[in-house]
């Protein structure tokens, strides 16, 4: 009775209490430090500043988070998803490139993408999830980026949702790995100079980081209890 009662008068607090819900993925690590941006940067580096926001957005909405990697230190991609397994929802934060033949005219790419795999334990689930997260992406003013649809060599891969720029990416090591529901997000195309400048305000990386929790809030009541 009094769990109940705390519940409903500390809902946030009891979420918390529970233990974290989310696996937030600090995608690459000191030495796989992922693309280089338009100046420089490592990949890394703005994987970890927006996974900070991501769990700060989730917690704020009274949502537990595990972050994973946050040092750098992660380089086994299976030790990821082996922490992660307590978790209901893994979510993996990139940013995203080019194919090499294409980096002299960056500047035309730019947008988010998020990735899925029918490898995962729940394909259906983690596609729920893809969806309400691109969707919040889109209503924050973000659009998607259709450049890993063509076919290519080290693209081509097929849209699980078009118009939300969601696509299958079946043998990502994170998402087929993962025993919950599993999404990668690429938040935008940081060998892209203005992209990338954009992407490093803190403004935009508050903004990107509430519209994921924003999706991520919206699918959680529906996945399956650990």
């Amino acid at each position: 009775m009094k769990r109940l009662l705390l519940a409903v008068l500390f809902p946030s607090l009891t979420a918390c209490a529970a233990g974290p819900e989310v696996a937030v993925d600090v995608g690459h690590s000191l030495k796989a430090t992922g693309a280089r941006s338009a100046s420089g940067q490592t990949e890394f580096s703005f994987n970890q500043r927006q996974a900070r926001q991501l769990s700060q957005a989730l917690t704020a909405r009274g949502i537990g988070t595990v972050l994973i990697g946050e040092l750098g230190e992660m380089d086994k991609l299976t030790d990821r998803t082996d922490k992660a397994s307590a978790q209901r929802l893994f979510v993996s934060v990139h940013h995203d490139s080019v194919q090499p033949q294409y980096l002299a005219e960056a500047g035309r790419f730019h947008g988010y993408s998020v990735f899925v795999s029918r490898r995962n334990p729940y394909p259906e689930a983690s596609l729920a999830c893809a969806r309400r997260i691109a969707a919040a992406l889109q209503q924050r003013g973000e659009s998607p980026t259709m450049h890993h649809h063509e076919a290519i060599a080290g693209e081509n891969r097929p849209f699980a949702d078009e118009a939300l720029g969601v696509y299958w990416f079946d043998d990502l090591v994170v998402l087929r790995t993962a025993r919950q529901p599993a999404v990668l997000v690429e938040h935008g195309v940081i060998v892209n100079a203005q992209e990338e400048k954009r992407l490093a305000e803190p403004a935009v990386e508050r903004k990107l980081a509430e519209a994921v929790a924003d999706g991520v809030q919206a699918c959680l009541p529906a996945l399956p209890q650990r």
